[in-house]
């Protein structure tokens, strides 16, 4: 069985393109690339990962599948395309070329509109992925779930995947609405979870492994062991911990898990929903 990481990041640091990693987050402010990813995956007995966009740009694109082609370890790629282009069936026919990118992926958290995916423009460019075969990373904070649930249902043949568990504060405790949400998004087959992220929601400096367990029980509830995988966010995780840190939230959640759903979480979930 092959461990995959669903879900990380690299980039040459850019305190104009990265202007999110705040004063916090110092610990990130520098470059991260394959070389210095590939001994921790080694380490941690993973043979791959999906190298995900930070960047809303084609740019960005371009620089992840350099790093992908150079690098056999990184298995896949989400990027980023403008769902809003007139042109958007074109970009998307253009990207097929390349093997390894996967799926796309905007950052609807950071838009002041929370209801944006409902956009018709937006929509308009979703549904031409399916006949591409690209998969949607969705990328949200937990007050939109629900706009997230209109979304997912109205494309049911599209695979979806919530990103960091549609970041709940776990900092505050806070879990019924979360909950109530995740469950009602999880009735969509066509969606899935990334275990990931976890602990940049919780208390950064005093956050224990207990802390999660309430929210990963709703998200192995919700979607059951063929729809969730893990990812690490490395190397957005540092702020909060080490990857082997965040590696062994997951690993002692799951070792309660029969060796097939450990299996499907690790790596065929992974492979599966993604194409490797």
């Amino acid at each position: 069985m092959s461990r995959i990481d669903a879900h990380q990041h690299f980039w040459n640091y850019d305190p104009v393109r990265h202007a999110w990693i705040n004063d916090d987050m110092e610990i990130i402010r520098q470059d991260f690339l394959p070389q210095d990813l590939d001994p921790i995956l080694h380490e941690y007995g993973f043979s791959g990962c999906v190298a995900v966009q930070v960047d809303q740009s084609e740019t960005e694109n371009h620089f992840l599948l350099e790093q992908a082609i150079n690098n056999d370890f990184i298995k896949g790629v989400v990027g980023w395309i403008d769902f809003k282009a007139e042109n958007i069936e074109e970009r998307l026919a253009y990207y097929k070329q390349f093997e390894k990118l996967k799926g796309y992926r905007h950052i609807l958290q950071g838009e002041a509109d929370r209801a944006y995916m409902l956009n018709a423009d937006f929509k308009r460019g979703i549904s031409k992925l399916k006949q591409f075969g690209y998969t949607y990373d969705i990328l949200i904070y937990t007050d939109q779930l629900g706009y997230a649930n209109e979304f997912a249902a109205t494309f049911p043949e599209q695979p979806f995947v919530i990103d960091h568990l549609a970041k709940p504060k776990i900092k505050d405790g806070a879990i019924t609405e979360w909950a109530k949400a995740i469950r009602t998004i999880a009735q969509n087959q066509n969606v899935s979870c990334k275990v990931s992220g976890v602990v940049t929601e919780a208390d950064w400096k005093n956050w224990k492994a207990e802390d999660f367990t309430p929210y990963l029980d709703v998200v192995f509830e919700a979607f059951g062991a063929d729809r969730v995988m893990f990812g690490s966010d490395w190397p957005v995780c540092r702020v909060a911990a080490t990857y082997g840190e965040t590696l062994a939230i997951a690993e002692d959640y799951v070792a309660k898990l029969s060796k097939t759903e450990q299996d499907k979480f690790w790596g065929d979930n992974v492979v599966k929903f993604y194409g490797l």
